[in-house]
């Protein structure tokens, strides 16, 4: 699949999320700031990490899988956030994590673009692969245990 038809599967896949998709789809193309609002909680839910663990997090979790689930980054990559299955948000424990399930909306760019402030780490394929919050944990670990090493270098 050439990079044109991932966009579009992507979109596809993503705007299915919305109430409207062709509203959505209609954002990405034409409004200024190219990014829709999308609910989560439907087809995925989304953990938002401090960037300072989320960087490494990615690092780890690009590493051990062979396609984790999309990553946005958002201000300045101050935050990011994992695509997780939906409910997760619901079931999450965790210090310094925010979880955006259902009830809460996520601002996301076009899959092929940057806008507004928010980027794709890694895009959505459109194939609907989300990371796996077990997974995701153990990323997490491993991180924080290398951010901690470089904090007493």
């Amino acid at each position: 699949m050439n990079a044109v038809d991932r966009t579009r599967t992507a979109m596809a896949w993503l705007s299915s999320a919305a109430p409207e998709p062709a509203a959505c789809r209609w954002e990405w193309e034409r409004h200024p700031l190219g990014v829709a609002l999308l609910p989560a909680g439907r087809i995925w839910d989304v953990l938002i990490l401090p960037g300072t663990l989320g960087h490494p997090t990615f690092d780890v979790l690009v590493r051990v899988l062979d396609r984790p689930g999309p990553v946005l980054a958002a201000h300045l990559d101050s935050r990011i956030g994992f695509f997780v299955p939906p409910g997760t948000a619901g079931r999450w424990l965790g210090t310094g994590v925010r979880a955006a399930g259902h009830g809460s909306w996520i601002v996301v760019p076009h899959p092929g673009r940057t806008a507004g402030g928010v980027r794709w780490l890694l895009p959505p394929d459109g194939s609907g692969v989300l990371t796996d919050p077990a997974v995701l944990e153990l990323a997490m670990h491993e991180a924080a245990a290398v951010v901690g090493r470089l904090r007493e270098d």
